[in-house]
């Protein structure tokens, strides 16, 4: 260990934030099962199947989650397409819905612009580049 490696008063230095390396899966190795299941104990999450962010899964939980390029976004979607607060996924007693909070590109389920709407496992969400696809959790 060299002088470089330690702290003042000659203590090794201890890394608090160390940093993370991200290799991205292959095609189909992070898409839910035909039924929209994925392995764990959760309800519903969302996994992004195709843009910036591909291979990530959000677990969401009850409530409001929001969805946007802004630094409070639940789920970050950081790219020029998505506008600061762009939708609002909620899980309630009925289920999943999304609702599109007026932005500027839209939010679409299955192909469709929508302003709102009910989702199911495997529906397909677009906002701006990012697909993300509906999935219930298995256990």
């Amino acid at each position: 260990m060299s002088d470089n490696d330690r702290a003042p008063g000659g203590d090794p230095l201890v890394e608090h934030d160390p940093t993370v390396t991200y290799e991205p899966l292959e095609p189909g190795e992070y898409a839910p099962g035909p039924h929209g299941e994925l392995a764990g104990a959760f309800g519903y999450a969302l996994v992004v199947t195709s843009g910036p962010r591909a291979g990530l899964t959000y677990v969401l939980g009850d409530g409001e989650t929001l969805a946007g390029r802004t630094d409070e976004a639940a789920i970050f979607l950081g790219d020029v397409t998505v506008s600061r607060q762009h939708a609002r996924f909620v899980v309630d007693a009925t289920g999943l819905s999304v609702e599109d909070l007026g932005s500027t590109n839209g939010t679409y389920v299955n192909r469709e612009r929508l302003d709102r709407a009910r989702l199911q496992a495997g529906d397909e969400v677009i906002i701006g580049k990012f697909h993300l696809v509906v999935a219930r959790g298995n256990a």
